[in-house]
């Protein structure tokens, strides 16, 4: 991006202005549209606080500071993904539940792996679906229970280990390529592969996407699929329906796929739609719980 100076004026200057102002350092009524003197010493203020080099200019460095600080809890969707989520609104999330007794890691204002944990936790203790997604109704419990952690201190304690099948070295002792045949099961395939990487970054299980040559023999292949009709005749295929026993389906299916010469199973999703969240969501939510299931099978 070309860098935002003294001077300059517009749209642009105004987006910089407004978000100074949502942070604390530039009063409302300072929002002109011009890059003037006011806004230069609310830069300045916001790159100090930052721990960034003092700037009269809004660089993409500094863009990228502004952004991630202007982000309140509640106002995007939050998950485990790569790269990691970052910013305000991270920093909330984790303080919040600190303070509830879920999170125990440092508050670095990162979506990674133990602050999923803890949110899967959180949701599991509020009767909410556990998928490590930070949505409407997990903000929804988290205002209710305003109260209990705003402006308290987080619960001390060790860092603990993720609790999830996932979380032990399955995923760099498993060589697995995800794939799907449809641009829904293909979403799906990438976002189980994201969510092992993020998790471990030496994650072997991997989208065929992300595979840099194509797959051989010594490689699992997990076909994502949408209708039964696309599944290879003689292929395991394992359906989502019942989360619950989803895992031990799994291990059955894995079990039988091993014996042949180039193992492979297929697992059909239940549609596009989970429950009535958009396709982004429902997505990610089958990734979540299907990489999680083919963690368990791979452990056992």
């Amino acid at each position: 991006m070309e860098p935002i100076k003294r001077n300059d004026s517009g749209a642009a200057v105004e987006d910089v202005q407004q978000r100074l102002v949502r942070i604390g350092h530039l009063s409302e009524d300072a929002v002109t549209g011009i890059f003037d003197d006011a806004t230069a010493r609310a830069l300045a203020d916001f790159c100090a606080g930052a721990a960034l080099p003092i700037a009269e200019e809004v660089t993409e460095k500094v863009w990228s500071a502004l952004v991630d600080a202007s982000f309140n809890l509640g106002d995007r969707t939050l998950y485990l993904r790569m790269p990691y989520f970052h910013g305000h609104d991270v920093l909330e999330l984790q303080h919040a539940l600190g303070a509830l007794g879920f999170f125990y890691g440092d508050d670095d204002a990162i979506f990674g792996a133990h602050t999923e944990d803890a949110l899967r936790r959180f949701q599991l203790n509020m009767g909410l679906p556990s998928d490590g997604i930070a949505g409407a109704y997990t903000y929804a419990a988290l205002r209710n229970l305003a109260h209990s952690w705003v402006g308290k201190e987080a619960t001390h304690g060790p860092v603990r280990h993720l609790g999830f099948a996932r979380a032990a070295d399955v995923l760099e002792r498993n060589a697995v390529c995800l794939f799907g045949t449809d641009e829904f099961s293909r979403s799906v395939a990438s976002r189980m592969s994201n969510l092992s990487v993020a998790t471990n970054p030496a994650a072997k299980i991997i989208s065929a996407d992300s595979l840099s040559v194509p797959p051989d023999e010594s490689m699992m292949l997990v076909h994502v699929l949408l209708s039964a009709k696309d599944a290879e005749a003689g292929v395991p295929l394992v359906s989502y329906e019942d989360e619950d026993s989803l895992a031990l389906r799994l291990t059955s299916a894995l079990n039988v796929a091993r014996e042949a010469s180039w193992p492979r199973v297929s697992v059909l999703l239940p549609g596009k739609v989970w429950l009535e969240a958009g396709p982004e969501r429902s997505a990610q939510h089958y990734a979540i719980t299907l990489l999680d299931a083919l963690c368990s099978a791979l452990q056992g």
